[in-house]
């Protein structure tokens, strides 16, 4: 029986799994999911719990999945998303029924995708090790060898490095990454509004970076605030009701008065990836291969694009599992996906991110003539409905 290790049972790590496991069954495959943190067997639900913008081309691959129904039990669709340069003219409104899809996007709590994921796998396919922490990571002959931190060996045939974009296993392989720091914290939080979010969805730049208002169930925004890093620090730091003054005063009055605000963290923005995705018998997937900003909502929904395709292209091969080719196909095939992805994300960033006049007046030009340009608007939705490039 061929080994398969998946080092990291997060959302991707568990996607993966699933994606896996019933063709995996016909081949003979035996999946390892190793993963540090144990989950609940039951969900609990939380004010404060941390949530993922899900694209309408994540919706299709979860559907595929057969997990779908499930997670969209407490999925906040994205009926309209508002896209705004604070204090100026330009600004651009993207719409679900316009583009012909139910929302173009689902705002759901990370545990609540993990939960349903987990729910999902079959234990006579996948064996999940958890709490169980690989320390060490090995080559050798047909494929790697895991050392877990209890002094277990594992030997598999393919391992899948999806352990975060803080990988220490990926460092202790010599595998190097480039590093692009946006000089900004992102501030996340849950805030309630004093107004029903309807299903809107807001992107507002600011001088100082963006900010983002997702839709939430329970009429909750979750709040992704970009900001220079001793100030959001100081933001962190403030009692709520002077926190909710200065988002009030950022953001605007279009959700009404914020009524509330839950545990707020911070996070450094940076652009990291990895030099290599492939080598023979490893794949590194998720943040370990991609960390993107916030900004676009597109790093999650990327890297389940990637571990579909990867699923696929393992399924479809004859050849023995971890085979150097068939990985290599399989990064050919998301590479353009990948670099398109980065790319919007990225100059997204860079363009809201300069505040020199004239850069200021071309992106205002720009939010206003998409509204003047439905092909350019309609390849924007769909960057931002995750359908750009892997259309299904």
């Amino acid at each position: 029986m061929s080994e398969l290790a998946i080092i990291g049972g997060g959302l991707v790590g568990a996607s993966l799994a699933l994606a896996l496991q019933q063709g995996a069954q016909q081949r003979g495959w035996r999946i390892q999911l190793i993963e540090p943190f144990e989950p609940g067997n039951e969900y609990q639900p939380s004010y404060d719990a941390r949530s993922t913008a899900l694209s309408y081309g994540t919706r299709l691959i979860y559907q595929r999945l057969g997990v779908w129904e499930r997670i969209a039990e407490r999925a906040e669709p994205i009926q309209h998303i508002h896209v705004s340069d604070r204090g100026r003219i330009g600004a651009t409104r993207l719409d679900a029924e316009t583009h012909g899809v139910p929302a173009l996007g689902y705002v759901v709590e990370n545990a609540w995708i993990g939960h349903c994921l987990w729910q999902a796998l079959d234990d006579e396919v996948v064996m999940r090790r958890c709490p169980a922490e690989v320390e060490a990571l090995q080559a050798q002959a047909g494929g790697y060898r895991l050392t877990l931190t209890d002094g277990e060996r594992i030997d598999c045939s393919l391992a899948i490095l999806a352990d975060g974009g803080r990988s220490g296993l990926r460092e202790q392989l010599g595998i190097d990454i480039s590093r692009r720091p946006y000089g900004q914290t992102a501030l996340i939080a849950n805030v309630t509004p004093g107004k029903p979010h309807a299903g809107q969805a807001f992107e507002r730049f600011t001088d100082e970076g963006p900010m983002a208002l997702l839709p939430v169930r329970d009429n909750r925004c979750a709040l992704v605030w970009s900001r220079p890093e001793a100030d959001a620090a100081r933001l962190a730091a403030l009692n709520e009701a002077d926190f909710l003054a200065e988002l009030q005063q950022a953001f605007g009055y279009r959700l009404g008065a914020f009524q509330q605000v839950g545990a707020r963290h911070l996070y450094p923005l940076m652009l990291v990836e990895a030099q290599e995705q492939v080598r023979n018998g490893l794949v590194v997937l998720g943040n370990a291969a991609h960390s993107l900003h916030p900004i676009a909502g597109q790093g999650y929904n990327l890297s389940l694009r990637d571990a579909e395709a990867l699923a696929e292209a393992l399924l479809r091969s004859d050849a023995t599992l971890g085979d150097l080719a068939t990985l290599q196909g399989y990064h050919q095939r998301q590479w353009l996906d990948q670099r398109l992805t980065v790319g919007f994300s990225d100059q997204l960033t860079r363009l809201f991110g300069d505040s020199g006049p004239m850069i200021v007046a071309g992106r205002n030009a720009g939010l206003m003539g998409l509204d003047l340009l439905p092909p350019v608007k309609n390849w924007f939705a769909r960057q931002a409905m995750g359908l750009g490039v892997r259309a299904p």
